[in-house]
């Protein structure tokens, strides 16, 4: 988690010092600082973060928006850390999109323990993006294939049993995937043979 990014959201010196010493403690090395929610959004539009610590109140808004906002828009580990006397209040409005809620004042280990949290939502949040885009890459491959068999149906008088074995086989045969060989079909229009 070396190189892992943090954007802490804080408007006070005092808690940015406390915050960055136990982030980097935590593997993020140099976290970078936002005062307010609007150079938050700046931020978190111009680069990835793994980890997204909100010290709320914010000086232009609580920071519950900001959360949504980063949960929404990122794949960052969101942790907000509120007045315990509005930690229910906020957590009941951001726990269902994923943000954690910790409530201040907190101990070195409780803050520790929810970092950790957050990291492990982020990270397999990235798992499952990763698998979704695995899964998405898929489908349009068979999309491909799929417009290549109607062609071959269409301007060969194929069945698609034999549009299929057509379309393994060119792909055995040249030594390139059935991708390529769809694709092939597709821009000649009109399949030669």
């Amino acid at each position: 988690m070396a190189a892992a990014l943090a954007l802490i959201v804080s408007a006070g010196s005092t808690a940015n010092q406390y915050l960055a010493q136990h982030v980097a403690e935590l593997g993020y090395q140099r976290p970078v600082f936002a005062a307010s929610a609007n150079a938050a959004r700046r931020m978190i539009a111009e680069k990835p973060y793994e980890m997204i610590l909100i010290n709320a109140p914010l000086p232009d808004e609580l920071g519950h928006e900001l959360a949504l906002f980063a949960v929404q828009n990122t794949r960052a580990g969101v942790l907000m850390m509120v007045k315990a006397g509005t930690a229910d209040q906020v957590a009941q409005r951001v726990e269902q999109s994923g943000v954690l809620v910790l409530a201040k004042p907190f101990s070195g280990a409780a803050f520790r323990q929810a970092v950790h949290m957050a990291a492990a939502s982020s990270r397999r949040l990235m798992m499952l993006q990763a698998e979704n885009d695995k899964l998405h890459e898929k489908l349009m491959q068979l999309r491909l294939v799929s417009r290549a068999k109607c062609l071959l149906i269409e301007t060969r008088g194929m069945t698609e049993a034999e549009a299929h074995r057509y379309i393994e086989k060119e792909a055995m045969n040249s030594r390139r995937t059935r991708e390529q060989v769809a694709e092939e079909i597709l821009a000649e229009g009109v399949p030669g043979g």
